[in-house]
């Protein structure tokens, strides 16, 4: 994997009623309680502008359109990350192995990675889309 891990920037903090706040109900439940959001359902499974994609708990850019490919897996899906600003941690929920990527800045969940992805990385990043907001370049 790529340097992704490793933070870019202090994590903020923010108390639950604060993110209760900033947030819609959906993407509370994936950003804050990791949740997540029916296959085929999110707003940008099948989004293909030309911009960036940031988180949406606290506006960090965490990966961009020239990585993103459509994998049929119903979420949006990346290549690769901006270096910096997600980090990795083993999930065992459900009974199952599986690698957690959360945003580097403010600690919100935004999916999984997996070694299934096209080169040059070989990952799929599979993201919620409640937990990123898309930016047009």
């Amino acid at each position: 994997m790529s340097d992704t891990g490793v933070a870019k920037e202090k994590q903020m903090e923010k108390s639950e009623e604060q993110w209760r706040e900033s947030l819609s109900p959906e993407q509370y439940h994936i950003l804050r309680e990791k949740g997540t959001e029916r296959a085929f359902t999110g707003k940008y499974w099948d989004h293909k502008e030309n911009g960036a994609y940031a988180c949406a708990g606290c506006g960090q850019e965490l990966f961009v359109s020239g990585t993103k490919f459509d994998s049929g897996c119903g979420w949006p899906s990346f290549y690769d990350a901006v270096p910096g600003t997600v980090v990795f941690t083993d999930d065992h929920s459900y009974g199952m192995h599986r690698i957690e990527v959360t945003c580097s800045k403010c600690g919100g969940h935004l999916g999984h990675v997996f070694p299934d992805g096209p080169e040059p990385t070989g990952q799929r990043f599979c993201i919620n889309s409640a937990s990123i907001d898309f930016q047009k370049k």
